[in-house]
């Protein structure tokens, strides 16, 4: 594999992929922008990527470059993001991605899933829950991986250049180094509570003490694993040495879990039919279906809005954002009851988008008065069981990336290892997640109705993901990739987005700087700190809502296919960067 390396970096792609020449590509300046002001809006002829880092947008630009495909781009980016943005994603989590391909759109779950011994008590103690901040952190919150499987179906879909080549920035930069960014240094620091004790720790935070922005970190260990999968494929990670790893960091206390070597060789991603409905008369909006919640409440978040017209009212207006936040919570009252793992539970998902359902929805906001109380979830067509609602707590150890190449495949990827530095327990150089806490940690409401997210054997926990492509009615072309990381609040970020795309004339760097406001169901609707309008919040009071301020740190990363060409926008909020030529 050494000699691989040596000889791929005779490439001056692979070589010197950070420092592609300005002639043959248009970028963003990461630092041009700082808060919440508009990173630079990126345009572009043929090809473009935007992802949560520069060092992984760099790499895979370079793979386009070289006249590798969009999917070989994803790959080589996601491996690049395993390195220097390790607390988000990698390859000990999973993925959800959407694909526009010759043969029109499908999307991949490679989701986590639970080990064929796991039981719906899978965080019960005694008859009790077992509190979430030990339960992230023990062997039973550990599912098996799915990104290798997805990232080799990419390339073995759509791939142009050879495997390993689309490994060589990873591993570059694990063994070489790279230098730690103000934001990984600012996460060993605000996390030492999580970190301490974990295999993570030694590592992220060496001696006691986070790293230190600057400094260099080097991941020895990691690189061989990368070297491994590079010459060996998704077989060495799911077989062997690795995934003998995985087991036994699984399966040591406290609360070890039961994932088995079985359970790892058997993991298979799974192509869905991807979740599509029509946004007014002018748009076909698409995302990930169950086990995802993502294209059903984004889904309904938009076409509760669409009984609207926020384009009458503009952003600046409070009628704007409380008809965003009626619909949301109505969105996520459906969220509750109905999303599980398609495979294991009936999951009315095209019920919950269906037209007449949501202009019935809509029927129950009020256009000058909140809501009172928590909503219920609706009937919606095709439902089947009765199921009771839960709320799983989710944490924001996510990245998204959105990629085009010059024949037109689109990909829209969001991955995940849950929270930040998921488990914090590693194995062969990378983080292992903690998705399984996703479930519900009680399996029956107290009334005794099955919830539909409960854990089970094989099973795949609900997810917030919501990676998105947009059409234009009638067209087969996409117009818009869109996804963000942000726990459950991914729906919200990901629809105001696009209610800020296609509503209100915002360019993608406008839309993925965009303020948030929120309201998942809860007593509050929630405003992002220091960046609101002045006056929505005593405007939203005026109506009835409880009013709360938080940082909302989303990810939003976005592609608009124009007549003119390619446009990007990396939200201000990371450090993400577009990239295109």
């Amino acid at each position: 594999m050494d000699r691989l390396i040596s000889a791929l970096c005779l490439s001056a792609f692979l070589c010197a992929f950070a420092g592609a020449s300005a002639s043959a590509q248009t970028q963003a300046d990461p630092e041009a922008a700082t808060g919440r002001d508009p990173k630079p809006l990126v345009r572009a002829e043929h090809e473009m990527i935007v992802t949560a880092n520069p060092h992984a947008s760099r790499a895979g630009l370079a793979m386009l470059q070289a006249g590798g495909s969009a999917a070989d781009a994803t790959i080589a980016a996601l491996l690049v993001l395993n390195v220097v943005e390790p607390q988000s994603s990698g390859i000990g989590g999973g993925a959800f991605a959407l694909v526009h391909g010759p043969s029109g759109l499908t999307s991949f779950d490679a989701r986590e899933t639970a080990p064929l011994s796991a039981t719906p008590e899978l965080f019960l103690e005694d008859g009790d829950t077992i509190p979430w901040r030990v339960a992230s952190r023990t062997g039973r919150a550990i599912g098996v991986p799915g990104l290798v499987a997805l990232m080799e179906t990419l390339h073995s879909r759509h791939g142009r250049l050879a495997w390993a080549d689309l490994f060589a920035p990873a591993v570059r930069l694990a063994g070489s180094g790279f230098e730690v960014s103000p934001r990984l240094a600012g996460l060993t620091e605000s996390s030492a509570t999580r970190l301490e004790g974990t295999d993570a720790a030694a590592l992220f935070r060496p001696g006691g003490q986070p790293l230190a922005a600057g400094s260099t970190l080097r991941q020895p260990e990691l690189a061989a694993t990368l070297r491994s999968i590079a010459e060996g494929g998704s077989a060495a990670f799911y077989t062997g040495e690795i995934a003998a790893a995985i087991v036994a960091a699984t399966q040591r206390g406290p609360m070890a879990g039961s994932l088995e070597e079985a359970d790892l060789s058997a993991y298979q991603v799974i192509e869905r039919d991807p979740l599509c409905m029509a946004y007014r008369t002018t748009h076909r909006i698409c995302g990930m279906g169950p086990p995802s919640s993502g294209a059903t409440t984004v889904g309904q978040i938009l076409g509760l809005m669409g009984e609207f017209d926020p384009a009458r009212f503009g952003g600046d207006d409070p009628h704007t954002w409380h008809l965003f936040a009626e619909a949301s919570r109505l969105a996520y009252a459906d969220r509750a009851l109905y999303i599980g793992d398609p495979d294991h539970v009936k999951v009315p998902a095209r019920g919950l988008l269906a037209s007449s359902y949501l202009s019935a929805r809509a029927g129950m906001i009020s256009a000058d008065k909140a809501g009172e109380g928590k909503a219920s979830a609706g009937n919606p067509p095709h439902r089947e069981g009765r199921y009771a609602p839960a709320r799983a707590r989710t944490s924001p150890g996510t990245t998204h990336l959105s990629v085009i190449d010059d024949d037109g495949l689109a990909i829209s990827l969001t991955a995940s290892i849950e929270s930040a530095f998921g488990s914090g327990r590693m194995a062969a150089g990378f983080l292992l997640n903690n998705q399984l806490t996703d479930f519900s940690f009680r399996p029956y409401a107290e009334d005794g109705r099955p919830i539909a997210n409960a854990p089970a054997a094989g099973k795949r926990p609900r997810s917030s993901m919501a990676p998105t492509i947009v059409y234009r009615a009638g067209e087969t072309v996409p117009e818009i990739l869109i996804g963000s990381p942000g726990g459950s609040r991914i729906p919200e970020y990901v629809a105001g987005a696009l209610v800020g795309m296609l509503d209100l004339g915002l360019d993608p760097a406008e839309a993925a700087a965009l303020f948030h406001v929120s309201q998942r169901n809860r007593a509050a609707v929630v405003l992002e700190s220091g960046v609101a309008p002045a006056g929505l919040a005593d405007a939203l009071a005026a109506k009835g809502h409880v009013v709360e301020r938080a940082e909302m740190t989303s990810g939003t990363h976005i592609i608009r296919v124009t007549s003119d060409g390619l446009e990007g926008g990396a939200d201000p909020r990371r450090e993400g960067l577009a990239l295109g030529r």
